[in-house]
């Protein structure tokens, strides 16, 4: 697996993007990331549509090895890391976290983390609505009412069409950037991509398996 990097300068801030679909920020020795959707695969299956097993576990397997890249200490996850009801995946994704005992994971709550008081308890993890870590505001879906800060955010899976020969049409993942917000692609590979949502004067930065890039 080759981790491409992108260094910006954010609000005084360096933050990593990578060809991955997560961010690292350097001062919070954290790794930055949204709409995993644990249990996806699970749910299609309880409603009888057949699913690969290896979905969730390409995921996790990036997932572990940027943060041995990074030497991550903490993982922000801003919103959308589970999908739906309770299932197996959840089991799985438990089992998964035993080697990162000491690895601080914070879930800022996206529409789809519905799980019980109890199971999300289960899993030890810092929960909040959104989360202030100056000089950003961290949430799942930026909105109006956000405009007076720097957001990070996920929730539309970003994607940008490039066009290549002729009518050929290529859609790739990408990080939407503006001078008041950076929105993160969709952490898992098991989502569609969204090329027709952007904010206003914003710099793409799209990326492959091997490179990342700005538009």
């Amino acid at each position: 697996m080759i981790i491409a990097e992108e260094h910006i300068k954010v609000k005084g801030e360096i933050l990593v993007l990578t060809n991955h679909r997560a961010i690292y920020w350097k001062r919070e020795n954290a790794l930055i990331l949204s709409d995993i959707h644990i249990g996806k695969t699970g749910h299609f299956k309880k409603h009888g549509i057949p699913m690969p097993d290896a979905i969730l576990q390409k995921d996790l397997e990036r997932l572990k090895a940027l943060i041995v890249h990074f030497k991550a200490k903490k993982l922000v996850v801003v919103g959308d890391l589970f999908h739906a009801e309770a299932n197996k995946d959840m089991s799985t994704f438990k089992s998964w976290l035993v080697q990162f005992e000491n690895l601080k994971i914070i879930l800022i709550k996206g529409n789809h983390d519905r799980l019980s008081k109890q199971l999300m308890s289960d899993f030890n993890f810092q929960v909040e609505t959104e989360l202030e870590l100056s000089p950003f505001l961290l949430v799942h879906e930026h909105l109006e009412q956000h405009n007076e800060e720097f957001t990070i955010s996920g929730h539309t899976h970003p994607g940008v069409l490039i066009k290549g020969k002729g009518r050929q049409r290529i859609k790739l993942p990408c990080y939407q950037v503006t001078n008041k917000q950076i929105i993160l692609p969709a952490f898992s590979l098991f989502t569609g991509l969204n090329a027709r949502s952007e904010p206003k004067n914003v710099a793409a930065y799209a990326f492959t398996e091997t490179s990342i890039f700005k538009l």
